[in-house]
């Protein structure tokens, strides 16, 4: 079965200009998870003068609903970031770093190494207190600053990350870079590194249009967990033209007609995915919630 972490609510709406209310984004993830979702990447944990629009991430955690099945994780890109989500009922942590030393710079001011060095003892405090850590490597398929990124150090990180205690790795084209022939290539590498002992999950960005067809190579060769964003809302504000994520109806739709059952209601999806569309005040670039189903 195909297993969807939503990210509408947290990168989904990390690079709008406009910035909804706990009101709107309670009621988003209410509408996600009544849909079906069963895992929601609902917030944040990152400094609110440089990602505003995740400044009320404890405020939301605080009224999400509680459903049995449904988890919640948020991103924690430092201790600070730790600290903050250890003092709220999120049941997975998203431990971030990039796998450039470039784009890793820009982002978050130190290299890759540096991230990693203080990550793992962020991955270690996170498993101690209770909770699942997942490791999310950004520019796992290319740098829009260096270019390529060699599949060498992006095993690199993941097997310190593994190391320490996260329990998933999730290989995250940050940019949209990736192409199907490469997405095959790196997720072989991976379950020739680590086997079957770790589970792994794809993020992808459709900037170039080929969102979609990359989480399809991945699940050709074998990848069962992918990260989405209704109505296709995302992007990057730390890369440049980082448009949105795979959108979460469309591959929903895919994965269905292609008889790979997601245990959601693409129907309620895609009433999502118009409601949000209403909310943003702009056209969004799902195509399902415009063409609706056949």
């Amino acid at each position: 079965m195909i297993k969807i972490c939503e990210v509408g609510p947290r990168d989904g709406l990390q690079n709008e200009k406009k910035i909804l209310t706990t009101d709107q984004k309670v009621e988003l993830i209410e509408q996600l998870v009544a849909s079906g979702i069963k895992k929601i990447e609902a917030v944040a944990f990152v400094n609110p003068k440089i990602v505003p629009q995740m400044a009320d991430a404890e405020e939301v955690m605080k009224r999400v609903p509680i459903v049995d099945g449904v988890t919640y994780a948020g991103l924690v890109l430092s201790r600070s970031g730790l600290k903050r989500a250890l003092s709220t009922n999120v049941d997975i942590l998203h431990v971030v770093t990039a796998t450039s030393d470039d784009f890793n710079y820009r982002n978050a001011r130190r290299t890759v190494n540096e991230s990693v060095e203080e990550l793992t003892v962020v991955i270690q405090e996170g498993v101690h207190s209770g909770k699942v850590v997942n490791g999310v490597l950004g520019t796992s398929f290319g740098c829009p600053f260096a270019g390529e990124v060699p599949v060498d150090r992006v095993m690199k990180v993941a097997e310190a990350f593994i190391k320490a205690g996260a329990e998933e790795i999730t290989l995250a084209d940050t940019t949209g870079m990736a192409n199907p022939k490469q997405v095959t290539e790196v997720v072989n590498t991976f379950n020739n590194n680590f086997g079957n002992s770790i589970k792994i999950g794809l993020h992808f960005h459709n900037t170039r249009g080929l969102g979609i067809v990359n989480a399809l190579a991945g699940y050709q060769a074998g990848v069962r967990c992918f990260d989405s964003s209704i109505a296709g809302l995302g992007g990057c504000p730390f890369a440049p033209k980082a448009v949105g994520n795979v959108c979460t109806e469309d591959l929903v739709n895919m994965f269905e007609q292609m008889g790979e059952p997601t245990n959601t209601d693409l129907n309620k999806l895609i009433e999502t995915a118009q409601w949000m569309e209403t909310q943003m005040g702009r056209p969004l670039d799902g195509m399902l919630m415009k063409m609706g189903i056949a």
